[in-house]
């Protein structure tokens, strides 16, 4: 008989136990919430907003909210796109009224497990790229083109070593010696060899101008990537020829319109696996060279890319 209360005091201690456990689960929970939603609400605070596209953004249930997504269970903001669904709105003259303008918010470094930000076609002029961005580790996915930034295109970019897709594309604003250019600018693009997943890079209208011929050479530390667009960034000289050839992942090579002025550049017929064999020159998909002044014949190339999907122009 005196079994029975010894049983019932266990109980009763392993349901205290279980009930503060996940009590304090919740409690985790609810903080992990509280802490993402005031993060969100702290960077709205700072957008301007004139057609109220940030309309859903109240209340508490912020994974509900415009643009957002969230990890299941845990609610942890893993993405935010807020790009502009009218970019073109103002081909007449008029300012698209969805842009988003104002100030970007520091608050987004607390998004912890954040891997995908689009802030493209939006208005953020005249600001340069905030620095924070580039403590913002866990980004696979980062679009802030066409967002009206201008300045130097901060260096700490080159910390987000997960990042596979980059694209910080600019308007052109003035035309130069070299073509079309940007108030954005690089000045040292060695950063950009700390990017060791990166997939797919657009630079466009970004003036490389001061960055002379070590583009290539870093570009040629990237293993994997696969599209490169560098149209418009008042690249000129020659196209360097690197130390040894790695592009052999690149699908897509645009460099239209720089001041680029020489011979064709013959290695590019060695971004394959097998450098002897032009048969294989199929990993390059599209080769885009207009508006440079290339000279040379182009027989080796074309006959070499008549086997595959090769395309030129």
């Amino acid at each position: 008989m005196e079994r029975i209360p010894v049983i019932c005091f266990i109980l009763v201690i392993l349901y205290f136990i279980s009930t503060k456990m996940v009590c304090n689960g919740h409690t985790h929970i609810d903080n992990n919430i509280q802490s993402e939603r005031k993060a969100l609400v702290d960077f709205k605070s700072g957008l301007t907003d004139p057609n109220n596209r940030l309309l859903s953004w109240k209340g508490n249930n912020y994974f509900y909210w415009q643009g957002i997504s969230c990890e299941n269970g845990t609610r942890f903001v893993v993405s935010i796109n807020l790009r502009n669904p009218y970019p073109h709105e103002n081909v007449f003259g008029n300012q698209s009224s969805m842009n988003l303008s104002g100030v970007i918010s520091h608050s987004l470094i607390k998004l912890k497990y954040l891997k995908y930000l689009d802030l493209s076609f939006n208005s953020f002029k005249p600001i340069p790229i905030p620095q924070f961005f580039g403590s913002m580790k866990n980004l696979i996915y980062l679009n802030l083109s066409h967002c009206g930034f201008i300045g130097l295109i901060p260096s700490n970019l080159g910390n987000l070593s997960n990042l596979q897709y980059l694209d910080f594309s600019s308007e052109y604003t003035y035309h130069n010696d070299f073509g079309y250019s940007s108030d954005l600018f690089i000045k040292n693009i060695e950063w950009m060899s700390s990017l060791v997943s990166l997939k797919h890079l657009r630079a466009n209208n970004v003036n490389l101008s001061m960055v002379g011929s070590q583009w290539i050479e870093v570009l040629n530390k990237l293993p994997i990537l696969r599209e490169l667009h560098f149209d418009g960034c008042s690249l000129f000289g020659s196209i360097p020829s690197p130390s040894s050839i790695n592009l052999t992942s690149l699908a897509i090579i645009s460099i239209r319109f720089n001041g680029f002025n020489s011979m064709f550049p013959i290695w590019l017929l060695n971004v394959s696996s097998i450098p002897s064999s032009i048969e294989n020159f199929c990993n390059l998909r599209y080769l885009y060279l207009r508006g440079n002044n290339l000279n040379g014949s182009l027989p080796e190339i074309i006959n070499g890319t008549k086997t595959c999907n090769s395309k030129i122009g």
